[in-house]
């Protein structure tokens, strides 16, 4: 695999923070979500100083304490993001008992603990984020901040216009309600359709239950854009480094206001193409974008 390279953020310092609250400190370095890193301190997996706490209101101050998960020292670390468009077969998971291919599997062994935002199921493919960078993952993944997430599908049978109209009203399941924000036919071929679809919360297989319930099934499903990022032309199963710029971008989209009520317009239509175009992931040149270092390394 070719790994591209960009500029990352600066090493967080302890001089960085004053005291916080033990499972953001866990959070921000890299040990999970906020929620998975609360009960981790629960369950009693956490010490400070070699006291095993399970408060969560409990504060440490960074640098200046001994915290550690299941015997291990944890420390801050630099925030790395990745944009990684992930192959099929690949689980987004950190532990699989079944020993199969694991997104994190793709990275080399001697990097950071890392882990994945949101999910893409072993069957599809597309851009997904890797990072050690709980906080803001653990935000980026909130339902109410309603991040648009594109999707490129080609499903069997060309649906027509009423049909997309009733995947953006939705349809129930024992969940709740599933619909996409935006439907829209970009190609047709033969007996099958390309469609671009956005959702602004995603629930477990949510498209590909979605269109068989509607009488459509996915033969092939690819994230395109999430938020400001697009995949581009990003061959599949490598990666790259995010931008101080585009970490900024996702930092200020989960950012301490009012959470947006509606559709974020300018990202969710900003990675649409023309009518009849067949964008992004369906046929698209897998070459390497320009002005970008690589190094090659051997998928596992």
């Amino acid at each position: 695999m070719t790994r591209f390279e960009t500029d990352s953020e600066d090493d967080a310092t302890s001089s960085d923070f004053g005291a916080i609250r033990l499972q953001r400190y866990l959070a921000m370095a890299g040990a999970g979500s906020r929620r998975h890193c609360e009960e981790f301190i629960l369950a009693g997996r956490v010490t400070v100083d070699r006291e095993t706490i399970r408060e969560l209101g409990y504060r440490v101050v960074p640098g200046s304490h001994d915290v550690r998960l299941d015997g291990e020292r944890v420390r801050l670390e630099r925030k790395t993001w990745y944009l990684l468009n992930k192959p099929t077969g690949y689980l987004c998971t950190n532990s699989d008992p079944a020993g199969r291919l694991r997104v994190i599997d793709l990275f080399p062994k001697d990097r950071e603990r890392l882990f994945t935002v949101g999910r893409l199921d072993e069957n599809s493919q597309g851009l997904l984020l890797v990072t050690n960078d709980g906080e803001l993952a653990h935000r980026l993944a909130l339902p109410r901040y309603r991040v648009p997430r594109v999707y490129q599908v080609q499903v069997v049978g060309i649906p027509d216009r009423e049909l997309l109209e009733q995947l953006k009203r939705g349809l129930y399941f024992a969940e709740g309600r599933f619909k996409v924000a935006d439907a829209r036919i970009v190609n047709v071929r033969k007996s099958s359709a390309v469609l671009e679809l956005v959702l602004m919360e995603g629930q477990n297989r949510e498209i590909r239950r979605l269109l068989a319930k509607v009488g459509h099934k996915v033969q092939r499903l690819e994230r395109v854009a999430l938020g400001p990022l697009e995949l581009g032309d990003l061959p599949v199963g490598n990666y790259r480094l995010l931008t101080p710029q585009e970490i900024a971008a996702l930092a200020e989209l989960v950012a301490d206001r009012k959470p947006r009520r509606g559709p974020g317009k300018t990202q969710a239509k900003a990675h649409f193409g023309k009518p009849g175009e067949s964008s992004a992931g369906f046929g698209r040149n897998q070459g390497r974008e320009k002005g970008r270092k690589t190094r090659k390394t051997r998928p596992r």
